[in-house]
């Protein structure tokens, strides 16, 4: 009798056992909510790319005092030919950052998402005379702006390559309380600046 339950207290303790160890194995899986795949494109089941805003330098914009209006969007400041040029390229797709900042300030954003190298990015608003004017003076002093007075304004521009051998720049202008600065990599459209400033101030 005593072998008999002997037998069965073993046969339980490896019950309980087993219960035991399912239990800790249950407790360390995730909760089936909590594995969620990667967001795919309902067309074609592919990952959809997340698109990241380009990344543009800092300029002082602001209130300012100016007899000048803001252009109403991204392609009327642009000549014809620019226009042409930039055929093919989106003009602020969703993610890229264009649209029109709390400040008023409009953000034209000329790239494709997939092609991380290839921006254009041109923010045009207000900026208050002072703040500019020092703004200007050091990116001549600080980081070797060429900075010059064309067309009854003020005008810094930088230009260079990436690590690709790309052409990268950023030019700056500023005429009675606006602010034109225009940031590029591996895009820019010959005479880009001034057809700006040409359709702006005529």
């Amino acid at each position: 009798m005593s072998s008999r339950r002997a037998r069965i207290g073993r046969a339980v303790g490896a019950l309980v056992s087993a219960a035991a160890l399912a239990a800790a194995v249950s407790a360390c899986a995730p909760e089936p909510d909590t594995l969620r795949p990667a967001p795919t494109d309902a067309a074609s089941g592919t990952p959809t790319p997340t698109m990241t805003p380009v990344a543009i330098a800092d300029f002082p914009f602001g209130p300012s005092t100016s007899t000048t209006p803001l252009p109403s969007d991204c392609k009327s400041i642009l000549s014809d030919s620019i226009l042409t040029t930039l055929q093919g390229i989106p003009l602020n797709a969703p993610g890229m950052g264009g649209g029109i900042r709390p400040d008023s300030s409009r953000v034209c954003v000329w790239a494709d998402p997939g092609a991380s190298r290839t921006s254009l990015v041109t923010v045009v608003g207000y900026s208050p005379e002072r703040e500019a004017r020092d703004a200007l003076y050091l990116l001549g002093v600080d980081n070797g702006y060429l900075c010059y007075e064309p067309d009854e304004g003020l005008r810094c521009e930088k230009s260079g390559t990436d690590d690709l051998g790309l052409p990268v720049g950023r030019t700056v202008y500023w005429r009675d309380g606006v602010a034109i600065d225009t940031q590029y990599s591996n895009l820019a459209p010959q005479g880009y600046t001034a057809a700006i400033v040409s359709k702006i101030w005529g």
